[in-house]
């Protein structure tokens, strides 16, 4: 048994994720997964996990009598309440998943192991290599705004891209892979890819972002997004995440990036950027039941998309979401930290098993906000977390 337990918690320090052999739980720490995407640079526990450290969130905040007596009056005890149709679905829905949940959440406390690397999660040596300068933040542009202004096709974006070697000898002589210096390229409707197996810095006007290996980004609105489609059904992708920015009432969800009307999303052209062999869909979605049901009722059908497993977030300090996969077992959990705010764990690892056809998978994410390494990345902000105040340069490279 401490064997195993060992095994696993040297897997977990390679790849960010613990597998719990009691159950069907994983736990990801998102920063060691991603971290994998780059040499030259690797994420900021501290910035990714603000949510996480953020003392101010922790200190209890003075509170006024007249909000004291306003949360007094909502907290009256109401009338009873009849469940309406759907609400009698969505509470069986709960009742359902409520043993996944608390079986997991059994299992995450139980491993001692676990939860002590859990501790240091905001130390330096969190993950390997030596840990450098930070680079200076960002100004912090909205790219949703620069997109829509009429210099808009006149922006670029600069790659600077190091010199590198491979550790391949040709007649006592590293080959070196990569000359290029620099490469400029338009940011709106432009396909920007670093096909380098190094990370890159990028300049757009006066910020700095990062670039993971083997990556590119297509920043455009939901009309240019059939410039992604391959010629070839054989180029498809055989892997697609779509995080949408579903309709939302909130006004707090508002302020963080813009929503769409879930009818929007009937037009992805999903069966186009598929392989022809076929390909894996994961979907992230809230657990609002009339949400649930516009997907299972109307956008599954429009994609031509067969519904087989759903996965279930449990958040390390917040409440849980819901995602679906094709082709792969049901009823799974994963657990994690939040990262800032509407920022997902990098989840494609747990789906490549399941993913048919080729290796390496083709890989993308629509409506990405960060990049990986492997993938191609649409949206139309998709840099919005690769900005250099999210990472830390190393110095061990």
């Amino acid at each position: 048994m401490a064997d195993s337990t060992s095994d696993q918690v040297s897997m977990f320090l390679k790849t960010g994720i613990y597998r719990f052999e009691s159950s069907n739980t994983v736990f990801i720490d998102q920063v060691r997964v991603l971290n994998r995407s780059y040499a030259r640079f690797r994420v900021s526990p501290s910035a990714y996990y603000s949510r996480f450290f953020d003392s101010k969130a922790s200190q209890p905040q003075p509170r006024d009598s007249t909000h004291s007596r306003k949360r007094k009056r909502k907290q009256k005890p109401g009338r009873p309440h009849t469940l309406n149709g759907r609400e009698q679905v969505a509470d069986r829905r709960h009742q359902e998943v409520r043993d996944f949940l608390a079986k997991a959440h059994e299992d995450l406390l139980g491993a001692t192991d676990l939860l002590g690397l859990m501790l240091n999660l905001r130390s330096e040596g969190h993950s390997s290599g030596g840990c450098g300068d930070s680079i200076l933040p960002s100004v912090g542009h909205s790219f949703i705004e620069l997109a829509r202004v009429w210099q808009a096709p006149l922006y670029e974006i600069t790659l600077n891209f190091p010199q590198f070697s491979d550790s391949t000898q040709s007649g006592g002589f590293p080959v070196v892979q990569h000359s290029e210096q620099q490469r400029v390229s338009p940011i709106f409707n432009s396909l920007v890819i670093n096909e380098t197996r190094k990370d890159v810095e990028a300049e757009f006007l006066s910020s700095k972002y990062v670039i993971p290996r083997n990556s590119c980004f297509y920043m455009s609105d939901m009309r240019e997004i059939q410039n992604l489609i391959p010629a070839e059904s054989d180029n498809g992708f055989n892997l697609i995440l779509i995080d949408p920015p579903w309709e939302n009432s909130s006004a707090h969800q508002k302020l963080k990036y813009p929503t769409l009307p879930n009818r929007f999303f009937l037009s992805l052209p999903i069966k186009e950027l598929a392989h022809a062999e076929g390909a894996v869909l994961a979907l992230w979605v809230t657990n609002r039941e009339k949400l649930r049901t516009f997907i299972e009722k109307e956008l599954f059908p429009s994609w031509g998309v067969k519904f087989m497993a759903t996965f279930y977030w449990l958040k390390a300090v917040d409440s849980e979401c819901s995602s679906r996969f094709k082709s792969i077992p049901d009823n799974q959990v994963f657990i994690s930290i939040p990262g800032d705010y509407s920022r997902k764990p990098p989840i494609g690892e747990l789906l490549l098993d399941y993913v048919p056809g080729f290796s390496p998978a083709r890989c993308i994410e629509l409506f990405a906000r960060e990049m990986i390494a492997g993938w191609t990345s649409w949206g139309n902000e998709p840099l919005h977390f690769q900005e250099s105040r999210y990472f830390v340069r190393r110095t061990d490279t």
